[in-house]
């Protein structure tokens, strides 16, 4: 083989090596959660990348994440499998949502956005392509040494491999941001569940309510039947109970109106079809967090996926600023070209006949546009300084949410409390005495009616105060971005 040919074969593969020398180094750094740096990197993004590796060491893991990305045996197209024969009818919430997590369509599809941004970080850092052309003379290029009837090249462009690190730290963290924003979502669709179960909860138990005051309406109406027989009561009587009741039937057409509506939206969190019935059970036990709004606060700063994901988009738009910086280096590209010449030619002693002609080359970009160079540098900076003003807008957001949350919840707490403990009691009292003075005569039907129209809209507050406290708990969690202490 001519020691020319030698050269070129050399020259590619030696380009077509490079192309692949950083495979490993790349996939070990879209694992690694802390940010690798690139070879010589300024003093601020080195230092901004410790701080958020150490951030992501000190801080716990979620209990109600613990793997956010690993789905295992979803299958997105397929429905939930039926329950048995044997099977309860009440599901419990932790298979509701369960089932949420494994169907849910913007789940998966920011799962999918995930892997397709790990994917990119995957090759953003590799060089260009080679290219290799060939260039055939229609007409022969006479020289003394021959016709050169061919031309072959081979290059490759290079580009400032510091910037092609900076790029694919910024894809990095933004594979990392998509991350955060699923684990927000996951969280988000989690609190739906809850939020129309418990809505469920106090529908069902308002709806049970209504049905047993419309028993005990319809007793107090054959009371006054009974009397109107015997003279001791008028029509009228009956007619304010019969309008009390029809009253009582409006508002269980309403109930359960609404309860087919929540339905509905938890089934849409579940991706199955809106008409499949959700049964809850007759009773929940809820609790309390001893927490302040500022403890939870702190909590959600630490593990909140939305606080976490803006946080780390400042870090991509920190690389930005470098890769834009990096954009004023030059990229090389090398080349290297072998003529093909025929040797049908007499012997000379001038030229060596037949012998095929080589070159190498190297070209460089010149960056001679400052403004250009500088409106991408800009372009970086103020997507830096938006993304950093984004991570105070939502801290505060949670902030002012948790504050609301927490008084919800501690309202409602006490509402649930005193209604158990001292105003319901009160009024069933109420309304028994009543009612037997209604049927010695002591008293008018008209106060018997008030004291069960009390009692029923006392009965249907309570409910929504342990609705509202259940509520309120579930989305201080979503909040904080774990699992609360209760009491």
């Amino acid at each position: 083989m001519r020691p020319e040919k030698t050269i070129l074969i050399t020259l590619a593969l030696i380009t077509l090596g490079s192309g692949c020398a950083t495979t490993s180094r790349s996939e070990r750094q879209i694992t690694d959660s802390s940010a690798a740096k690139p070879s010589t990197p300024p003093d601020s993004v080195t230092e901004l990348s410790k701080e958020y590796a150490e951030q992501r060491e000190e801080a716990p893991a979620s209990q109600l994440d613990e793997n956010p990305i690993q789905l295992v045996g979803i299958s997105y197209d397929d429905p939930p499998p039926a329950p048995a024969e044997n099977e309860e009818s009440i599901t419990p919430l932790s298979t509701l949502e369960q089932i949420a997590l494994d169907h849910n369509p913007k789940l998966v599809r920011l799962y999918h956005e995930y892997q397709a941004a790990v994917s990119r970080s995957h090759h953003v850092d590799k060089l260009p392509d080679p290219k290799i052309g060939a260039n055939v003379f229609g007409n022969p290029i006479e020289t003394a040494s021959g016709s050169q009837q061919a031309n072959l090249g081979i290059s490759q462009t290079i580009p400032w491999l510091e910037r092609l690190s900076a790029e694919q730290q910024q894809a990095c963290f933004e594979a990392f941001a998509i991350r955060s924003e699923y684990r927000a979502e996951r969280l988000r669709v989690l609190s739906g569940v809850r939020v129309g179960w418990y809505r469920l909860y106090v529908l069902d138990r308002q709806i049970e309510s209504t049905i047993t005051n419309q028993e005990l309406l319809q007793s107090l109406i054959d009371v006054a039947n009974a009397r109107i027989s015997t003279g001791q009561a008028s029509q009228g009587d009956v007619l304010l109970g019969t309008l009390e009741l029809s009253q009582l039937e409006e508002r269980l057409l309403t109930y359960r109106k609404q309860k087919q509506s929540v339905a509905a939206e938890i089934n849409r969190l579940l991706a199955r079809p809106a008409e499949t019935p959700i049964e809850v059970p007759d009773r929940i036990e809820v609790k309390t967090t001893p927490l302040s709004s500022q403890e939870i606060h702190q909590v959600a700063l630490s593990h909140q996926p939305e606080i976490e994901a803006a946080r780390v988009r400042t870090q991509a738009t920190r690389w930005g600023i470098e890769v834009a910086r990096l954009k004023r280096r030059p990229d090389v590209m090398f080349s290297a070209n072998y003529l093909i010449t025929d040797d049908n030619r007499p012997p000379s002693g001038i030229v060596n006949v037949g012998e095929d002609p080589w070159s190498v080359g190297v070209q460089v970009s010149v960056p001679l546009w400052r403004e250009k160079y500088d409106s991408i540098r800009n372009e970086a900076g103020w997507k830096h300084q938006a993304a950093q003003r984004s991570v105070q807008e939502i801290s505060d957001r949670y902030d002012a949410l948790i504050l609301d949350l927490v008084t919800e919840a501690q309202r409602a707490a006490e509402t649930a409390q005193l209604y158990e403990s001292t105003i319901l009691p009160q009024a069933r009292q109420t309304l028994a005495a009543d009612q037997t003075s209604y049927s010695n005569g002591a008293v008018e039907f008209d106060r018997v009616i008030r004291d069960y129209r009390s009692v029923l809209m006392l009965e249907l507050e309570y409910q929504k105060a342990i609705g509202d406290l259940a509520t309120a708990n579930a989305r201080l969690e979503a909040a904080a971005g774990r699992l609360l202490k209760t009491e």
